[in-house]
């Protein structure tokens, strides 16, 4: 498994390149999914979940209907870390 580290000032700077629809704010980066309905974003929301266990990191959420807001960061280093990012990515990628 990847190390887990904190993320640079420039690496926060460049992030966006490879995760543009994320923004960052004090340390966290969030994104904001609209589905068809409730239905559509629960079975989102299950596909993140399993994907998070299998990394062993687990995001920040909200539902509401139809849309699902993700918050990522990592609590234990007290900031964003190269887990966020690999976990956006995947996110991405459902």
């Amino acid at each position: 498994m990847t190390e887990r580290k904190l993320l640079s000032k420039q690496e926060i700077i460049d992030f966006p390149n490879s995760i543009p629809l994320w923004t960052e704010n004090e340390g966290r980066i969030s994104r904001i999914f609209t589905f068809k309905d409730f239905i559509e974003a629960f079975a989102f929301m299950t596909k993140v979940a399993i994907l998070s266990e299998s990394m062993c990191h687990h995001p920040e959420w909200k539902n509401v209907y139809s849309k699902v807001e993700i918050t990522l960061t990592t609590h234990d280093l007290g900031g964003l870390s190269n887990f966020d990012i690999q976990l956006a990515k995947a996110i991405d990628n459902l």
